[in-house]
């Protein structure tokens, strides 16, 4: 921009689903700006107009509302969307470029993912939700875990993620063996892994872990194929995105027998439908994708979007994302 533009007016926080927005971020900067808290996420298209059409400024938390282009285009008063994080693919950058709208994205604070994978990885290997509930309803050690020392992580998708998870498992004594399409042995040697093929990842692993984008390339990348080649004394873990799995395989895998258990911070649909299929599958600790949610990373979130619009407002944007 080559002067500043008219000051925004109207900003719309959206998918504050635990009511901590108006805490977390230092609103208060923002003199004269009109600041609307949404708690709830709308998937109808034409209510969801109609919520934000008012707005010239609008924060998405993450992928929790997508914006295509078929809303955008319907979005006459918008000027400034900023999406928490550097990036988010369930956005129309092109559609926000050709309208004008000034796409900008914000801070994180670290890998809280990282704490979320082990999480499950632990609940699960040492069935923690089961011998908590056991233990309220009276009941005194009625399984006997798996220890992680000695065991094999498979990590599929070895990048900044991926890779401090495999640093993680060598702390515990585990053995790291990765996969992902482009991966390079000398990328596994970095993080303390060995690169094997995909084939083999399945079959030794005892925990497989998923650290990969979301693309057409990757979608549907686990298939029923690859979890039959799984010990049926193994795990699976996905925290990155739901339909990396294909979830019909899945939860065919769980009910058989065929795999020991899955921990799925991800899913297909979210907020996950309370009819959804996996909440019917037997050995799985299902968290509402959390990974990503700390009191540090969403005040870096809220912080990054005050910068943003204290930046458009100065007629210089910062942290934008193109098409």
């Amino acid at each position: 921009m080559s002067q500043a533009p008219a000051p925004l007016k109207r900003l719309a926080i959206l998918d504050d689903y635990q009511g901590v927005a108006m805490s977390l971020g230092p609103w208060e900067r923002l003199k004269g700006l009109e600041i609307t808290v949404f708690r709830d996420t709308i998937t109808d298209r034409e209510a969801l107009i109609r919520r934000l059409e008012p707005f010239d400024a609008i924060l998405a938390m993450r992928e929790r509302t997508p914006f295509p282009r078929a809303l955008i285009e319907r979005l006459p008063n918008l000027r400034l969307l900023v999406t928490t994080g550097a990036r988010n693919r369930s956005i129309d950058a092109a559609a926000c470029a050709e309208r004008g709208i000034v796409l900008c994205g914000t801070p994180s604070y670290g890998d809280p993912t990282v704490d979320i994978t082990w999480g499950l990885i632990i609940g699960l290997m040492r069935d923690l939700p089961r011998q908590e509930q056991a233990l309220r309803a009276g009941r005194w050690q009625t399984s006997v875990g798996v220890g992680l020392e000695g065991r094999t992580l498979g990590v599929v998708g070895l990048g900044k993620l991926g890779g401090r998870v495999a640093r993680v498992a060598q702390a515990f004594g585990m053995k790291v063996i990765a996969w992902s399409q482009n991966l390079t042995p000398e990328r596994a040697t970095e993080v303390g892994a060995t690169r094997v093929d995909k084939a083999t990842l399945f079959a030794e692993a005892d925990v497989v872990t998923l650290h990969l984008i979301l693309s057409e390339r990757s979608r549907g990348i686990v298939g029923a194929e690859d979890l039959g080649r799984m010990k049926p004394t193994a795990y699976i873990v996905n925290t990155s995105r739901g339909p990396l799995i294909d979830q019909e395989a899945l939860i065919a895998a769980l009910h058989s027998g065929r795999i020991a258990g899955a921990g799925i911070d991800v899913f297909d649909t979210e907020p996950l439908p309370k009819d959804h299929p996996l909440l019917a599958a037997p050995n799985t600790i299902l968290t509402p994708h959390l990974g990503y949610v700390t009191q540090q990373n969403y005040r870096a979130y809220y912080e990054g979007c005050v910068e943003a619009i204290e930046a458009f407002n100065a007629g210089a944007p910062v942290r934008v994302i193109g098409p």
